[in-house]
């Protein structure tokens, strides 16, 4: 039994060693996030990206406050689900870190989130028209779209998350749903992959548009739901629109 347990624990270690040894592509594919949604305009000097740690699930790698584009390697921090870092960067953080964490904390499913100010979603966050799917590209939007309002979980604020209690209020709106839009201020998008939501939060901008477009021109307007949907909403996890992203990206540099 002893030996048995001996090699089950050596396993376990090795395991442990060889998930660490992804850790570096995953800050590496961090940094090349946040550049890729500020080239893309679905950030500009505010909002953020993260991704889970591979090596603890309890942990996730953010950047310190900063512009997203200019976000390098050393700027990434690791958190545990207080929203404390736990590593030897211990930099100013953003405010609106507890967004990651109790969405994490809430959601092991959930690999890496995306936290935007798009202009593109505000009018939908302030109104009562929902943002639903018209591109097949934006498919992922067929579960629906909740909208968080803060007024509900703080009353009258300052709009940000900077509490715990407000990151789990956001992420009890969020639920089991890819994405949720935050009244007057933004959205928080997630996925099982980084790539995955790069991708979603693109095409969530994307569908703003050529939804208030399709509005405008005072017709029927025909949406994604449904059966098509679900059949339509896995894509290739956005894979093709990374590599365009990151060569686009490399022109810039």
């Amino acid at each position: 039994m002893a030996s048995k347990t001996m090699i089950l624990g050596a396993l376990l270690a090795l395991l442990a060693v060889a998930v660490w040894a992804q850790a570096p592509s995953y800050i590496e594919d961090l940094v090349t996030a946040n550049r890729i949604l500020a080239n893309e305009g679905v950030l500009d000097a505010y909002g953020h990206v993260s991704v889970r740690n591979p090596a603890n699930p309890n942990h996730f790698f953010l950047s310190r406050s900063m512009p997203p584009s200019l976000v390098t390697a050393a700027d990434i921090i690791e958190y545990d689900f207080d929203s404390k870092p736990v590593g030897a960067n211990q930099a100013a953080g953003y405010q609106e870190r507890f967004i990651h964490s109790e969405i994490y904390r809430k959601r092991p499913d959930v690999i890496a989130i995306v936290h935007c100010h798009a202009a593109e979603l505000i009018p939908f966050s302030a109104s009562t028209v929902p943002l639903r799917p018209i591109s097949h590209m934006a498919a992922f939007l067929g579960e629906g779209v909740p909208v968080f309002e803060i007024r509900k979980a703080g009353g009258m604020t300052d709009m940000l998350i900077k509490t715990p209690e407000l990151g789990k209020a956001l992420a009890e709106t969020l639920a089991q749903k890819p994405a949720a839009l935050m009244r007057g201020h933004g959205a928080v998008v997630v996925a099982e992959t980084l790539h995955a939501v790069v991708g979603r939060a693109y095409y969530m901008n994307m569908d703003a548009r050529l939804q208030e477009q399709a509005i405008l021109l005072g017709g029927k307007v025909t949406y994604i739901e449904g059966e098509e949907a679900r059949k339509t909403a896995p894509q290739d996890g956005f894979e093709r629109a990374w590599a365009f992203w990151k060569q686009k990206l490399s022109k810039t540099n």
